[in-house]
């Protein structure tokens, strides 16, 4: 059974967060008019109502990833790393990213 494994190097960019918000996004096609945008800034509304109905936002720490991947290309990921802070004694970190490629084993 075959695997390959890759191992990159990056930045991260450590900070608190509200994980819900995460949810509410806005796309490009939420600019093309104003009515487009109004649906969109309803939408958010609307999910911040339900989230504050649910008992409010709940804050976790969350590390923004940078690195390039082997064709140059930016990839940024992000890592939950929970409620309690971080053992790091800055914001910024580096980051050792590790991708395995392989096979499942059938049945």
């Amino acid at each position: 059974m075959g695997e390959v494994s890759r191992e990159f190097s990056g930045e991260a960019r450590i900070g608190r967060a509200m994980k819900e918000f995460m949810s509410f996004t806005l796309k490009p096609e939420d600019f093309s008019s104003p009515v487009a945008l109004q649906m969109a800034l309803s939408r958010i509304y609307e999910g911040i109502l339900k989230m504050m109905q649910e008992g409010g936002p709940k804050p976790t720490y969350i590390a923004e990833v940078r690195f390039k991947d082997d064709l140059g290309n930016n990839v940024v990921i992000a890592v939950d790393l929970g409620r309690e802070v971080p053992p790091f004694s800055s914001e910024r970190v580096k980051a050792r990213i590790r991708v395995e490629l392989y096979e499942e084993e059938e049945g």
